[in-house]
């Protein structure tokens, strides 16, 4: 199983995940508290080590700058956060070539009933992105692609999600203390996973 640390703005974020060694890390440029723009996102991912991914997380953005961020080789995953429709994926499939993820808000389990968008990954999050909440995992249910498991998880319930058979672990806000990355948090919640999935 993959961990994603999500929500990287500091320069210290990065020092943190280049000494712990998560697979992923992500960017976020939707708006949110851990925005960042496209010099800081170029300024961080130069001090990134390059064994680990970041992820381009967008909320219906406009291709083009998706484009740039891609092809200046800032981001090396795109996650897409909003309405996005088929549509909207194959125009922007024209202009990149890079792993698609499709994030799902569950509400209920028709949320997850008969989804089917031609990306790479799923994400599962809860209705409010970020916010740290959780849906019931007793949603889930096969899909036809990878999924990353997010929305609310933390050190107090990440053994339970280690049952779910997930392809990664997606972790922001419960990493935090006082909205800020707590290295303590990310190196445990890692060790967890990594130990978890062997």
């Amino acid at each position: 199983m993959k961990i994603k640390i999500c929500g990287l703005s500091r320069n210290e974020d990065i020092d943190y995940v280049n000494e712990i060694q998560p697979d992923y890390i992500g960017f976020v440029f939707a708006k949110s508290k851990r925005q960042v723009t496209y010099d800081k996102a170029k300024q961080l991912e130069q001090q990134l080590n390059s064994n680990i991914d970041a992820v381009g997380v967008f909320v219906d953005e406009d291709i083009d700058s998706i484009k740039r961020l891609v092809n200046d080789k800032i981001i090396d995953i795109v996650q897409l956060h909003g309405h996005e429709d088929q549509e909207y994926i194959d125009e922007l499939k024209k202009y990149i070539h890079c792993p698609l993820i499709k994030a799902i808000k569950v509400n209920s389990e028709e949320d997850i009933f008969n989804i089917n968008y031609d990306v790479d990954y799923y994400l599962l999050d809860g209705k409010t992105p970020g916010s740290g909440e959780s849906f019931d995992w007793r949603f889930i249910q096969k899909l036809d692609k990878p999924f990353f498991l997010a929305g609310g998880i933390n050190l107090n319930n990440i053994d339970e999600a280690l049952k779910i058979d997930c392809f990664a672990i997606d972790v922001s806000s419960g990493v935090e203390t006082n909205g800020k990355k707590d290295k303590l948090k990310i190196e445990e919640i890692v060790r967890r996973v990594r130990n978890g999935s062997r």
